[in-house]
């Protein structure tokens, strides 16, 4: 038996794993500190949250399909190049005002009631910023949660292209 040359590719294989949770858990570092877009790597995890609380992951009703919500969809990174690529300027400052002002409550570490309860708060609100973010946050959510394929496809009953085509047909001797 070769038991020293086996420990030796155990130790190498596990070696090799740690290695790989070590670059990705710098490489998860590293982006946050080079981050690049138009929203900071917070403000990203704060649509993030508010596109899970708006729409959580929850099993549909009357089947037994897998749960899906917002983030299963990849609705929140819809949102985020939404906002960035289709916005005016002026909604873009609102949306970033108020994603600073959500972010020093500590949004995204507040439980889920507490978090409905802020959302609350902006959708009952006087204050037309909060009343714009609210909407424009709600509003394109349900749109990018509604109009992913998965959601369609799985659970609207969405065809491209309904009904069958039928190449090959015999036409009875009368028709001809």
């Amino acid at each position: 038996m070769q038991r020293r040359t086996s420990l030796k590719l155990l130790g190498a294989a596990g070696a090799g794993i740690a290695g790989l949770a070590l670059v990705d858990w710098k490489w998860q570092i590293l982006d946050r500190l080079t981050h690049a877009g138009f929203f900071t790597y917070d403000q990203e995890r704060l649509i993030t949250s508010l596109a899970e609380t708006l729409i959580p992951e929850g099993i549909p009703a009357g089947s037994g399909a897998a749960p899906i919500g917002a983030l299963s969809t990849g609705t929140d990174q819809f949102l985020i190049k939404f906002f960035e690529k289709c916005l005016e300027k002026e909604e873009q400052e609102i949306l970033t005002q108020e994603l600073k002002v959500l972010q020093k409550r500590g949004f995204s570490a507040l439980t889920k009631q507490e978090r409905e309860a802020i959302l609350g708060q902006y959708s009952e609100t006087e204050d037309q910023n909060q009343k714009k973010f609210y909407e424009l946050i709600r509003a394109n959510t349900i749109f990018g949660f509604t109009t992913a394929r998965e959601v369609m496809v799985n659970h609207l009953g969405y065809q491209v292209a309904p009904g069958f085509y039928n190449g090959c047909v015999e036409v009875p001797a009368e028709k001809a």
